[in-house]
């Protein structure tokens, strides 16, 4: 099977061989066993699973709770001609329907699924006429209690394993510590125990954090010093991303911003720009990386203490993708540190406060008690705390504590085109045309300009539409809309806002109840991983790299040499010894003469060319060195 697998990763990712591990994984899972494969950030996660379910018959369904990255790994798969379809919250029922049926009679390789759409009946009886060939867990730490992002939903997983026998499971993930690798499995009802974890250790990336007031002026130094590649700034708000974006390009840094309050159009816009490096630094919330593998990320710099190592750790993971030499840097200011601890109280309101927010929900969506269970409403979360007088985080918290206990469902915002899909059969058309003749036109525009509209769902535009047509784009609405009463399509119009989803009817507050698990448990474990941020970024002693890789139960032999630490008062290792000779010798000769890269190891005996080299990237990094016009090196 290894011949067939290499295949198709050479016919549809163009990749020669496997990177480290991935090969493995593939094996275990084409042989049918359950496997928890670990990764870090970068590491080709998505291979494992996409190249053995082209490898096999069937078709492989994918859990994933993030809606973007699911749709972009869509669009990323039928680009490759391999047929591909997600089901989310907030589709239309003739979306999902048809995505089933197209499963169901092996018409796709891959069919996407958010974690809750597993609690439905139809996905169940949809799953019970597929033939399944693999079933991945992405993000999978989500289905650990003791994981940074407990997702009850993912719990619904096993459950629909009974029913697809003999398929194997492969559980990913990025960051998970021991306890939570060892519940994932549990969770999942593994056979027996399975695991692929690669180092967690980026040999190329340097961890750094720096005390420092002036956060700015810091981190224009650092950009500025930068030959190459692009950045990724990390704040916690969105508008701290815009201040940040706006500040860097008035001192001449090539920079922009993104969060998930920006329209679709726009937040595509400026991340093409960014992977094509016509801008060089991208400042955002944690809204930003998921999915992107952009090679040259040379720095990644968080302005804002994350919640969690395991956040950071993936957030930093984005630098040095293509393995040279790379920087992650943690700016921290004396206030960090309390309003970190403060955004942990406001993230656990007390259930006094989570009952008037629930109650006020249930009159601003206007839904008696005892109703809406299943149904989907648009939810404007700045317009509600307004309405309501409450504040923008003690809303989104409750919320969040809220679908923990599977009460309700908050979407990500995302944008939706308009898309028609034709139901009527190819005999039935003529018959319509003849009987309806003043919506003629509109249906020879739908079959003349939009491909595939008679087998699917497809993007449509009104205003093309009623250019083409003549009519108003009023009147084009209109009639979609008459045609869709007459069953002839189904019509879904654009949308741009969120979706609230209450997964369980409206609950007298009177009888209302979290549960331990999800409040008090979910409210120590985070100030546990709170105190793990506080105790990293406190402790100058031990380099950066040891520390991280502890927390995730892995021992590093030896310290890095090249974070803060190493390079400051704490360990210092043989390397850094090194680096401090060739850095003095370089900064002494360059005084006098500039010097090509390799003529450099000349000037230094004693230290072979590989160390001078690490040197020179160090020095240019942090400002010390340039290269010239001539690709000479020069004092900065």
């Amino acid at each position: 099977m290894s011949t067939l697998t290499r295949s198709v990763l050479s016919q549809y990712w163009g990749y020669p061989s496997f990177r480290p591990l991935q090969e493995d994984i593939v094996d275990a899972v084409v042989s049918g066993q359950d496997t928890l494969a670990l990764l870090p950030t970068g590491g080709g996660k998505s291979i494992c699973f996409q190249v053995p379910a082209m490898a096999m018959e069937g078709v492989c369904i994918v859990v994933t709770p993030l809606i973007a990255l699911m749709k972009d790994q869509v669009a990323h798969l039928v680009a490759k001609g391999i047929p591909a379809a997600a089901i989310y919250s907030g589709l239309h029922p003739d979306q999902v329907e048809l995505a089933y049926n197209q499963a169901v009679f092996g018409r796709l390789k891959f069919l996407y699924v958010s974690p809750e759409r597993l609690q439905t009946d139809a996905f169940v009886e949809a799953v019970k006429r597929m033939k399944v060939n693999l079933l991945a867990v992405d993000e999978s730490h989500c289905i650990s209690q003791w994981g940074y992002d407990f997702r009850p939903p993912y719990l619904k997983i096993a459950e629909i394993r009974p029913y697809l026998p003999g398929t194997p499971v492969l559980a990913l993930t990025a960051t998970a510590t021991a306890k939570v690798v060892d519940d994932i499995q549990v969770r999942l009802g593994f056979q027996r125990r399975n695991v692929f974890q690669s180092s967690f250790e980026r040999k190329n990336v340097t961890y750094s954090v720096f005390h420092e007031p002036d956060k700015y002026g810091v981190l224009l130094r650092r950009l500025q010093a930068m030959q190459e590649g692009s950045a990724i700034v990390y704040a916690r708000n969105r508008t701290k991303t815009q201040r940040v974006a706006e500040w860097l390009s008035s001192m001449g840094v090539s920079a922009t911003f993104y969060h998930a309050g920006l329209d679709a159009k726009t937040r595509d816009e400026r991340q093409d720009r960014w992977m094509n490096g016509q801008v060089k630094v991208m400042v955002a919330t944690n809204a930003f990386g998921m999915g992107i593998d952009k090679p040259d990320v040379r720095l990644v710099v968080h302005v804002d203490l994350p919640d969690s190592l395991e956040a950071y750790f993936q957030e930093a993971g984005r630098a040095g993708r293509d393995l040279q030499p790379s920087e992650a840097i943690l700016l921290v200011a004396e206030e960090d540190v309390r309003q970190l601890t403060e955004h942990l109280t406001q993230s656990f309101p007390e259930l006094d406060r989570i009952k008037l927010i629930y109650r006020a929900l249930g009159n601003y969506l206007q839904v008696p008690v005892g109703a809406g269970q299943g149904e989907r409403y648009p939810f404007d979360l700045g317009d509600f705390a307004r309405t309501y007088q409450f504040g923008a985080m003690e809303v989104f918290s409750t919320l969040r504590i809220l679908s923990k206990e599977g009460i309700v469902a908050l979407s990500e915002r995302f944008e939706e085109p308009s898309m028609v899909w034709i139901r009527a059969s190819r005999e039935d058309l003529y018959r319509f045309q003849v009987a309806y003749p003043k919506l003629d036109p509109m249906v020879k525009y739908l079959l003349r300009n939009l491909p595939g509209v008679l087998s699917d769902f497809v993007r449509f535009n009104e205003e093309t539409a009623a250019y083409h047509t003549g009519l108003t784009v009023e009147q084009v609405t209109a009639q979609l809309k008459q045609l869709e009463a007459y069953h002839f399509l189904t019509y879904i119009p654009r949308n741009d806002k969120p979706q609230l989803q209450l997964v369980s009817e409206m609950l007298d507050t009177r009888c209302f109840s979290l549960s331990k698990e999800h409040y008090e448990d979910r409210k120590r474990d985070a100030a546990e991983r709170v105190k793990a941020v506080i105790d990293f970024v406190r402790n100058d002693q031990e380099c950066r790299s040891i520390q991280l890789l502890r927390y995730f139960n892995e021992d590093l032999d030896r310290p890095c040499g090249r974070c803060d630490v190493c390079l400051g008062k704490g360990v210092r290792s043989l390397e850094t010894k090194a680096y401090e000779q060739i850095s003095h010798r370089l900064l002494e000769v360059l005084h006098d003469r500039p010097l090509t890269v390799y003529g450099a190891a000349s000037v230094c005996p004693g230290h072979d060319e590989e160390e001078v080299l690490e040197a020179i990237r160090w020095m240019i990094d942090n400002g010390l060195l340039k290269k010239d016009g001539e690709d000479r090196l020069r004092l900065r």
